[in-house]
């Protein structure tokens, strides 16, 4: 499991380079043709994992309800994300990864709801399999998030 985490971690420390590399006002702005923006984008990403992970294996999260409410799938920016928030974000990229290592090294997710992928079709039946997905997951969000930067700065 050494490797699913190393992986989190490496685009959870490219997605941090994208905060502290832009404004609040970039990390916000949702360029024409696009539904979403950079901060949402990462949001979501912290948001799937506590879902797909501690959700699914009936935990309780490690990330404020209210981010639950406003980052997970089907949802979209409906405010301005301040710079408290953000730095807030920025912190759970990863305090909730930490958490997540030392949770499932403890074995805290023995019980877990089988969970079909709308994405892939797919179907989650363990922890680790909710990792691995997660990794692709976070990935989309990571090429999503660039392709708003480069709209942003055009």
């Amino acid at each position: 499991m050494d490797y699913t985490f190393d992986i989190t971690l490496k685009n959870r420390q490219l997605l941090l380079k994208l905060i502290d590399s832009n404004t609040t006002e970039q990390l916000n702005h949702i360029p024409d043709g696009f539904t979403n923006n950079i901060i949402w984008n990462i949001g979501h990403s912290i948001v799937t994992q506590q879902l797909l992970v501690y959700g699914l294996s009936e935990q309780e999260f490690r990330v404020p309800k209210e981010w639950i409410r406003n980052y997970r799938k089907g949802t979209k920016p409906t405010k301005f994300v301040e710079e408290t928030e953000i730095n807030a974000i920025k912190s759970a990229l990863f305090d909730s990864l930490e958490d997540l290592e030392l949770d499932y090294n403890n074995g805290l997710f023995k019980n877990f709801k089988t969970y079909t992928l709308s994405t892939t079709g797919g179907i989650l039946t363990n922890v680790e399999e909710a990792l691995a997905f997660n990794n692709y997951h976070e990935g989309l969000h990571l090429g999503y998030s660039l392709a708003l930067l480069r709209a942003i700065k055009k």
